[in-house]
């Protein structure tokens, strides 16, 4: 790589942080990094604990301010509203152009919105981005009542950050349970619990079907898809969100749901790369997904692209699937792929404690014993045993037995390995009359 190549990063989340940190590492060239978001990166995940008064906004930012130019890494507050990729030219805001050597996009997602009424009045917003931060403390200073709306991840964390100023919320999930598009129904039930334990309405198998207004435009509460009117003075948007890439459409840039990429995070376009939520893989790994927007993945993503810009291409390979959050007080982890429902070929064991706060569940083939997935609710786990046990193939009887050794719980809690164990043995013993799990005891001591 030649000295002083310009590389411009359009986005300061993860994904383009990292790489830009890794180019630097690695070479001596110009670094820009362009977003209209907020002057510094910062923690997304810890926006909900800004609004909770557990830390302040620049708590957020793992980095000081004078680290960017200590490093040579320049920074631009702006947005690119063009790219003209035949002259390597990028258009910012309203009347600025900067040129580029290498560019590198990583813009992100965007909340989503399904066309319902009112989805745009005042007082209403997802938790995204930083000025969604400001925005919710800014509509919810005087709110009584809020609903969200949506069954995932950032829906509890909002119903969670409304709770703690007392602000009361009733919780629209389409689904039967909650996020049980992801968890099994036991784990996905005891999440429900959990949430009704914390005093949120929690109305299952319900939509929203419009977003009520006053003659100001000001939020006055939504009508659900069951008919009921539900008064409140703010809204929470919270079903998923998409790549942000429809500025990118008509740019000749190929994108389908997010702009697409080869195994080396290459786009269509020469010197072009993307990273992160926006990027789309044209060919996955087996069992990963063309689109990941988890953090650890864009900042994978950032290291691989860094290593290809500086001169050693490097493909991208994720390697087992991992995820972790929070639910209220209880702590959730899954390592490999642990399904809502099982697909041929598998079966499973299921441990829950007595209180129901705690469960494992691993997951198996059927014939080989080898553990495929895990997901823990309220045991903390060590990330690179799991991966460990997975990518070798580990039987179930040997995971059971060196348990111990996965525990990442703090020296005082409660061990459950043992009750862990005494279940599995009861589940899987032999019997006089022959059925399936026997006869997978068997196979493991083959």
């Amino acid at each position: 790589m030649q000295e002083q190549k310009r590389v411009v990063i359009i986005g300061n989340g993860i994904a383009g942080i990292t790489a830009a940190r890794h180019i630097r590492k690695q070479s001596d060239c110009e670094i820009l990094v362009i977003s209209g978001e907020s002057d510094y990166f910062f923690s997304r995940t810890a926006l909900m604990y800004v609004y909770m008064g557990h830390m302040e906004f620049e708590h957020t930012q793992p980095y000081e301010n004078w680290f960017w130019e200590k490093n040579r890494i320049e920074l631009l507050k702006g947005w690119v509203r063009k790219i003209d990729f035949e002259s390597k030219t990028l258009h910012i805001d309203e009347d600025k152009t900067l040129p580029y050597d290498t560019l590198v996009i990583a813009t992100g997602s965007v909340p989503n919105k399904f066309g319902w009424p009112g989805q745009d009045a005042v007082g209403v917003s997802g938790l995204y981005h930083a000025q969604d931060l400001g925005y919710i403390e800014q509509h919810t200073r005087e709110a009584k009542h809020a609903v969200v709306v949506g069954g995932g991840l950032i829906g509890v964390e909002l119903a969670e950050m409304l709770h703690s100023r007392n602000i009361s919320v009733t919780f629209l999930v389409r689904e039967n349970n909650f996020w049980d598009t992801v968890m099994p129904e036991e784990e996905a039930k005891m999440i429900n619990q959990e949430i009704l334990d914390h005093h949120i309405d929690l109305r299952l198998e319900t939509e929203l079907k419009e977003i009520t207004t006053d003659g100001e435009g000001k939020v006055t509460g939504v009508i659900t898809s069951t008919g009921e009117n539900i008064a409140c003075q703010f809204v929470g948007l919270t079903v998923g969100v998409s790549p942000n890439v429809n500025w990118l459409k008509d740019s000749g840039l190929e994108i389908n749901r997010g702009v697409l990429v080869n195994e080396y995070l290459e786009t269509n376009k020469p010197d072009v790369y993307a990273i992160g939520d926006c990027a789309e893989r044209r060919t996955p790994t087996e069992g990963r997904r063309p689109l990941e927007q988890v953090w650890y993945t864009g900042r994978m993503m950032g290291e691989v692209v860094a290593r290809t810009i500086t001169g050693d291409r490097t493909a991208y390979r994720p390697g087992i699937w991992f995820n972790s959050a929070k639910f209220f007080n209880i702590e959730y982890q899954t390592y490999g792929r642990v399904k809502p429902q099982l697909k041929s070929g598998q079966e499973q064991f299921f441990w829950q404690s007595k209180d129901q706060k705690k469960s494992l569940r691993i997951v198996f083939d059927e014939q080989t014993m080898a553990v495929l997935g895990v997901n823990v609710l309220g045991i903390r786990m060590r990330h690179e045993i799991w991966d460990q046990w997975i990518a070798a193939g580990r039987k179930i009887n040997q995971v059971m037995a060196e348990l111990e050794s996965a525990n990442f719980d703090p020296e005082f809690f409660k061990a459950y390995e043992y009750d862990i164990r005494q279940v599995f043995n009861r589940e899987f013993e032999y019997m006089t009359v022959p059925n399936k799990k026997a006869s997978l005891l068997k196979r493991l001591f083959a």
